[in-house]
């Protein structure tokens, strides 16, 4: 029943952008987006609006619901929120007030931190802001991290951190692994994101975070930058221990004159006699992968952009379709990964080259053998065993003509249809992931951005002593309905339970008799409408097929009339022609 669930999806789906579609002002168009007004509390109706509607339309992927133009203006005017005047400016002046928020960044977080309910306050906590501040302090981060590699861009030949030390009594790994005032910004940086997203994971729950990919390559981003910090930061007490080693038991001033202990004089070491296994290299190695995600990060804003947005919504459909296509292109490795390497296994020493004599070297092989950079050489022996050869060459054969030609090619099929579709319905999906980043700064908080977000401010002190005021609230007063209920005997239960029963039979009655909600009211009329637009079109329908109909009749008629018409006319001229000819 897969295709006719796809149907009954496809129909309720034009039947919500039918809906909308019909809405004559913007109480309807608000109605539709937000749900009952009235069934949530008063405390959610004072801030903006909840758009219970379109998170669900973007949860199951309604896409021509959220990018329908009414959807999109209640969208754009709370994008906006409090700066009505820079809706309509040009992109320069946007890129200007992008500017000044980069550089001005500290100061309206302290602003915002004295007085985070004046205008300063509002307009940093309209939505527009919010993604203005968070992207400017992601370029920021970004920065930081080209300037702490800006050292050496010019070569390693004058780096001290390479071969030797200027100071002969210090050890060589004590300056290596010294941080930098870049790399404790960028730990700044990496805590104020870690903090910010251990409140999402809070906040949305686990199952909900794990389904949004991006908070996963954050999650990971931010884990691995951890970890490598953490590595070079036991790579540092290593070497700190080692130095007070030497300045407590080492009197002469030059180490290079003194026999010290194997597990010291490592941390004297240049960097090529270091161990695979060291702390700092396996930081270093972290590091490159977290700078990498990073970067990568950057595409999480680019829906915001008209000209950048498809491109990133193409970028990740050919992303999704590549693992889709891993499976296949695994299985079909790993099996002539393992072929090779039993066939060549014994072969040790006794090929040209070491191709597929281990799986480490099969790997390679096959792998940089997609792209053209593997021999033909790689499957020849030393030895005289032709019959291996052979098998070799047509192992090796089938495999490229498996994965080159065959493989690589239905990838790139997959891809173009998948950028096909997206360049069909481009300006749909643009709409949908514009409107996906919107909807992650519409709620509250997350006003600033890391690392500002790691002090709290003074609102943060005044809601968290509330909250402790409220809840102890709470308790006394079911302690004290506890103790109450615990002291009335069974009589007075009786007439509680025969009075909560009588107030309960007539708030029923009291709400059959109600009137029907504003919201119930909005909901009927648009319903309404849809329903006589339906039957409007169905007459319409039924009407032009009636009239081709009766067409196709007169015509025919028409042409059986005119033949008659024609017939008779001959008849007569035959006639006429008959007693002329007489008279003649």
């Amino acid at each position: 029943f897969q295709n006719d669930y796809r149907k009954l999806s496809m129909q309720c789906k034009d039947f919500v952008v039918g809906v909308l579609d019909l809405c004559r002002d913007s109480e309807e168009v608000e109605a539709i987006l937000n749900g009952d007004l009235n069934s949530e509390p008063v405390e959610a109706q004072r801030h903006r609006a909840s758009l219970s509607r379109v998170k669900l339309a973007i949860k199951y992927e309604v896409k021509k619901f959220v990018a329908h133009p009414n959807c999109q203006q209640q969208l754009l005017t709370i994008w906006y929120e409090n700066l009505s005047g820079l809706r309509e400016q040009t992109i320069a002046i946007k890129c200007l007030v992008v500017l000044v928020v980069a550089l001005g960044l500290p100061f309206l977080a302290i602003g915002y931190w004295i007085a985070p309910c004046s205008r300063l306050g509002r307009i940093l906590r309209s939505p527009f802001m919010k993604f203005v501040a968070h992207a400017a302090s992601f370029i920021i981060f970004l920065g930081l991290l080209v300037f702490n590699a800006s050292d050496r861009f010019e070569g390693i030949t004058t780096l001290p951190n390479v071969t030797v030390t200027d100071y002969p009594k210090q050890i060589f790994r004590v300056k290596t692994t010294q941080f930098t005032w870049t790399e404790m910004l960028i730990m700044v940086w990496v805590l104020g994101m870690m903090w910010s997203e251990c409140k999402e994971l809070w906040l949305e729950g686990p199952r909900e975070y794990i389904l949004q990919l991006w908070n996963v390559l954050d999650f990971g981003m931010l884990s691995i930058f951890i970890a490598a910090f953490t590595a070079r930061l036991l790579a540092f007490l290593q070497a700190t221990k080692a130095q007070q080693y030497v300045d407590n038991y080492i009197e002469e001033n030059d180490l290079s004159e003194v026999t010290l202990p194997p597990e010291i004089e490592y941390f004297t070491y240049a960097r090529d006699k270091w161990l695979p296994s060291d702390p700092q290299i396996i930081s270093e190695g972290l590091y490159a992968i977290a700078v990498v995600l990073s970067f990568s990060r950057i595409a999480y804003i680019l829906p915001a952009n008209e000209s950048f947005g498809p491109l990133q919504i193409s970028l990740g459909r050919t992303v999704k379709d590549i693992f889709k296509f891993m499976v296949l292109f695994i299985m079909v490795f790993l099996a002539f990964m393992i072929g090779m390497f039993i066939l060549y296994s014994y072969y040790l020493g006794a090929k040209l080259n070491p191709a597929f004599t281990t799986v480490e070297e099969s790997f390679k092989t096959l792998f940089w053998s997609i792209f053209g950079l593997s021999e033909v050489t790689s499957v020849v022996l030393k030895y005289d065993h032709k019959f291996i050869e052979n098998i070799g060459y047509v192992l090796y054969g089938i495999y490229n003509v498996t994965m080159v030609v065959v493989l690589l090619n239905m990838l790139i099929a997959m891809i173009n249809s998948s950028y096909q579709e997206i360049e069909d319905d481009s300006d749909v999906e643009w709409k949908f992931a514009r409107s996906k980043l919107w909807l992650s700064y519409f709620d509250d908080g997350k006003t600033l951005p890391p690392p500002f977000s790691l002090v709290p401010s003074p609102k943060s002190f005044f809601y968290f002593i509330m909250r402790i005021i409220n809840f102890s609230k709470c308790r006394r007063r079911r302690l004290q309905k506890d103790i109450e209920m615990g002291m009335g005997n069974s009589k007075s239960r009786v007439g509680t339970e025969v009075f909560s029963l009588q107030v309960f039979e007539s708030h029923s009655f009291n709400s059959i008799l109600n009137q029907p909600t504003r919201y119930q009211q909005i909901m009927k009329r648009l319903i309404k409408r849809y329903v006589l637009k339906a039957q409007v079109d169905k007459e319409n329908d039924e009407v032009n097929e009636g009239e081709l109909k009766e067409i196709k009749q007169d015509i025919s008629s028409l042409r059986y009339e005119l033949l008659e018409d024609k017939s008779q006319a001959t008849e007569e001229l035959a006639i006429l022609i008959h007693k002329l000819s007489e008279k003649l």
